[in-house]
């Protein structure tokens, strides 16, 4: 089961901050991320995939679901 953060209503750094803080605590194979905000979309995803995630965004209304797996 992939864990979720719910980022929306922050901007940029804390998204990330919140993923970093996921993947050191509990190291998932999977997590969905929810964003609002675009710049969060881009560093999110970079910072998920320098971390070995394949990422896949979806955008539904003025939320973007991202969802990170392992490689």
């Amino acid at each position: 089961m992939a864990v979720k953060v719910d980022a929306r209503g922050f901007t940029c750094p804390m998204p990330v901050a919140m993923v970093q803080k996921e993947v050191k605590k509990n190291a998932p194979d999977a997590l969905v991320v929810l964003v609002d905000d675009r710049c969060a979309v881009e560093n999110v995803t970079r910072f998920g995939r320098s971390m070995g995630y394949k990422v896949a965004i979806e955008q539904q209304d003025e939320t973007f679901c991202l969802t990170l797996e392992k490689a």
